[in-house]
């Protein structure tokens, strides 16, 4: 598909839910980069990408990853996840993240390394947010990352109630401009 058939698509689907897809536009190669490069690929057997959409950080997985790595693509569009199917046959694609754990346990891998989301938990309700971050954090290996991207700070202080945040980087050459989280999962315990 080309890049702009690529555009029109994504502006279609936000037109028609843009609670679900969170942006007029799929993420610009400047964040895809910024996103992807966030990872410590020489550690990562098993990764999963939580809103997919077109693929355009999908693709940058596919160059990053080491050849025997796992990757597991979520998208909730069933349009955008038959074009996903199609374009990387090489992964496994699901339609909901709510479901991580039960995918990652049916995969039969042991935990994630590191999760990679565009999901726009802004846009959700609490009770949505609250369900898939418990998802990522169980399915995710003691140490293992969590990278997503927001259009604002406002998931800032329940990423940090989660995860260690570790940087935050801001990518302005993004329609909109975006801030990319890198965190990762510690070992909490309570006494």
């Amino acid at each position: 598909m080309s890049t702009l058939q690529e555009k029109l698509l994504f502006l279609y689907k936000f037109s028609r839910a843009p609670q679900q897809i969170g942006s007029v536009t799929p993420s610009s190669a400047f964040l895809a980069k910024k996103m992807v490069e966030s990872v410590a690929w020489e550690n990562v057997n098993a990764v999963a990408e939580l809103g997919a959409g077109t693929g355009a950080i999908t693709e940058y997985i596919r160059k990053a990853k080491k050849d025997n790595t796992r990757v597991l693509l979520f998208e909730k569009d069933a349009e955008l996840r038959g074009r996903l199917q199609e374009r990387f046959a090489d992964f496994a694609c699901y339609d909901d993240a709510r479901c991580l754990q039960s995918v990652v346990r049916a995969e039969g891998i042991d935990s994630l390394d590191c999760v990679i989301s565009g999901l726009p938990y802004f846009n959700f309700p609490q009770s949505l947010r609250d369900r898939l971050l418990s998802e990522i954090t169980a399915s995710l290996r003691p140490g293992g990352q969590f990278v997503a991207f927001q259009y604002s700070q406002q998931m800032r202080k329940q990423f940090s109630r989660q995860f260690a945040m570790e940087e935050i980087h801001f990518v302005p050459f993004n329609v909109p401009p975006a801030f990319v989280y890198v965190c990762r999962k510690e070992n909490f315990t309570t006494s």
